[in-house]
């Protein structure tokens, strides 16, 4: 029998791939949602939080689409509350508020789930068993895409913690973070960020590996045509390349509330923040480069 939950958040990746993965989900009933200013065609909106929570204690579950900077207090809300909790990706402005969450969550006994959806396209198990056995040489990440196309009109991701081109390019340290069978550590960024803008349109990283293996990652918002969404693997016994279009995130997301379904059950929590500690150290390391003013 399905469970019923709560989406908040109805913008672009709600519809277009959220609101599908829970409609095709045995496991799930998308019982209602929260938003000011859209809505969903035969189900119940609140405006607030808030009055969901109050309103439908039925619902014990409430999955957060919404931007990333107001995520922190809709996900304590609702875990207070006593409901489980997915997360968007990132799953938050800041590490030490995403292990604020998780200790609130233990504390009230629920589920809480830091999604990464890259992680779930076809692939990767494959990938991390073949470099289980190899010696990696170099490990290269070409993240590229055209942000008035993924992000159009979107003034949220240009502000602080809105993480500009590291939005999606956090979905690629989330790749590099589940393929390799050793950590890696960032020693050295460079961020271009436009004049008029807050976070960064381009990123360069460079990560030291414990062999001595190249890996480097270069993420750009400027690319015009199709996105270019790859990493390229040297090891000592051949190579490979992965790469990812927009037709995998159907699958992807449809896998995110399988995830979610298995921790509700088990009574467990998945919130690996090793992507967003890579995002933060970028932050914390990187020279900024000043470029040209942006406008959608």
């Amino acid at each position: 029998m399905s469970k019923p939950i709560a989406l908040v958040g109805i913008g672009k990746i709600a519809r277009d791939q959220h609101i599908p993965a829970i409609h095709a989900d045995p496991d799930w009933s998308l019982a209602a949602t929260v938003s000011r200013n859209a809505s969903v065609e035969g189900i119940e909106n609140y405006p607030t939080l808030d009055a969901l929570l109050a309103a439908r204690p039925d619902i014990d579950t409430v999955s957060l689409a919404i931007p990333v900077q107001p995520r922190f207090e809709h996900a304590r809300l609702a875990i207070e509350a006593g409901r489980h909790v997915m997360l968007e990706k990132p799953p938050g402005v800041s590490v030490a508020e995403c292990l604020n969450l998780q200790v609130l969550a233990q504390r009230q006994g629920v589920s809480l789930y830091a999604t990464w959806h890259a992680r779930h396209a076809e692939g990767i198990a494959e990938a991390r068993d073949w470099l289980a056995g190899r010696r990696l040489r170099s490990l290269r990440i070409s993240w590229k895409e055209d942000v008035r196309v993924w992000h159009p009109g979107q003034e949220w991701v240009w502000e602080p913690g809105g993480l500009g081109v590291f939005d999606p390019g956090i979905n690629a340290l989330s790749i590099l973070t589940s393929v390799l069978p050793e950590p890696v550590h960032l020693n050295a960024a460079t961020l271009d960020v436009p004049e008029n803008r807050q976070t960064p349109i381009a990123a360069s990283l460079s990560f030291q590996h414990s062999a001595g293996a190249c890996v480097e990652a270069e993420f750009d918002w400027r690319l015009v045509g199709d996105p270019e969404w790859q990493i390229m693997i040297e090891t000592d016994d051949g190579s490979r390349v992965l790469s990812f279009g927009a037709a995998s995130m159907d699958i992807e997301y449809r896998r995110l509330y399988q995830r979610m379904a298995e921790l509700v059950v088990d009574g467990t929590m998945d919130m690996d923040l090793s992507p967003l500690m890579h995002v933060a150290d970028a932050f914390m390391l990187g020279r900024r480069r000043h470029t040209d003013p942006f406008f959608f």
